[in-house]
């Protein structure tokens, strides 16, 4: 369900595998619940990652840390970065996708020509294999379905998401991984990086290759929104 990445008296750091549901349901324990019976202490979510999505996930461990970190994340100051593989040729290979969102049929959610209250994110992209492009991905803002909307809106949806259109075949996942965190606490610039594990495609020597040449994202030049 998951591993521990870091324990620290504020907050603990899990890597969470794709396919788990952040909350119980069905009768069955969330990620926050077992970890809450694994580790024997209270947690607190100050943000959260949508079941098919593996990664970085903090959970503060008392009410006040759940306080500020919820503060830090609505203000965007906890830079997230994220991997994900999609199949075909985007609209564009890197930049700004930018829009408002709505909810859409089923559970989906679009992404608008207006920009009132817009979804943010910035991304670069890079050809890993034969039709299959592996992308960075910094979101600016924190919408529900933000970044799955996001690489949908380019025609490329992200592999395994079948929500929104990503190919199923050959796909033994939802590629979509919390991969890197950066944040001030307590005085100290801390960084966290987790590398994708699971799932075939993240596992191709192409892809591999690609992501241990992005081992400090926060050092990219990330150009300023205009």
């Amino acid at each position: 369900m998951y591993s521990v990445i870091a324990t620290e008296p504020d907050f603990i750091l899990l890597d969470k595998r794709p396919g788990v549901h952040f909350h119980s349901q069905h009768g069955e324990a969330g990620l926050v619940a077992s970890a809450e019976q694994d580790l024997g202490c209270k947690l607190y979510p100050v943000h959260r990652l949508d079941t098919l999505t593996s990664g970085l996930l903090l959970l503060a461990r008392s009410s006040e840390a759940a306080a500020e970190f919820t503060r830090m994340f609505s203000e965007h100051k906890v830079q997230k970065y994220y991997l994900a593989l999609a199949k075909g040729k985007p609209g564009k290979k890197q930049g700004w996708i930018i829009g408002d969102m709505a909810k859409s049929r089923r559970s989906q959610y679009k992404l608008l020509r207006s920009t009132d209250n817009p979804a943010v994110t910035q991304f670069f992209s890079w050809s890993v294999a034969e039709g299959l492009r592996l992308y960075l991905l910094k979101p600016h803002s924190g919408k529900t379905h933000q970044l799955r909307v996001a690489l949908s809106s380019l025609g490329v949806p992200i592999l395994g998401d079948t929500l929104y259109g990503g190919s199923a075949v050959d796909a033994d996942r939802g590629y979509l991984h919390a991969y890197a965190l950066e944040f001030e606490w307590r005085g100290q610039t801390l960084r966290y990086l987790s590398l994708p594990s699971q799932g075939d495609a993240f596992l191709q020597p192409g892809v591999l290759s690609q992501v241990q040449a992005l081992a400090e994202p926060w050092t990219l030049d990330w150009p300023k929104r205009k």
